[in-house]
């Protein structure tokens, strides 16, 4: 079933220069880019993105992060592409993290993981129009 999804490539992707390997490695796959930015998050924006994690420990340190830097932001669309993306990142904890994933591969921590992909259609549908509006 085609479907899609939202991945944003976060402020130490950007700084590390590794938009082009990450983007390459889901067109590799099959999916396709169909929507792409560059942009800085404005913390309103990056509080609401984040919402479901306002009663966490790590929310305020994961707020500065994302609005630190400029991040890119798309949409990937392809066959079952919200549990393809998930399984292609890999474990939000970056050192616990599959070699082979993108955070196994290039994520630092769990704040500086690279990259943030929707969960589900769901999460999608809430955060392309947050994103993409």
């Amino acid at each position: 079933m085609e479907e899609r999804t939202l991945i944003i490539l976060k402020p130490d992707a950007v700084k590390r220069r590794l938009i082009g390997r990450v983007l390459a490695r889901f067109e590799d796959r099959g999916l396709n880019l169909i929507a792409l930015k560059l942009f800085r998050l404005s913390d309103v924006d990056a509080r609401e993105f984040y919402s479901i994690h306002a009663d966490k420990h790590f929310f305020n340190e994961l707020i500065a992060f994302i609005t630190s830097d400029p991040v890119v932001a798309g949409i990937v669309e392809g066959r079952d592409a919200v549990n393809v993306v998930r399984m292609m990142i890999g474990n939000t904890n970056s050192p616990k993290a599959e070699p082979g994933t993108v955070r196994g591969d290039f994520g630092l921590g769990t704040t500086d993981n690279i990259i943030h992909a929707s969960d589900s259609p769901d999460s999608f549908e809430k955060e392309s129009k947050l994103i993409f509006s």
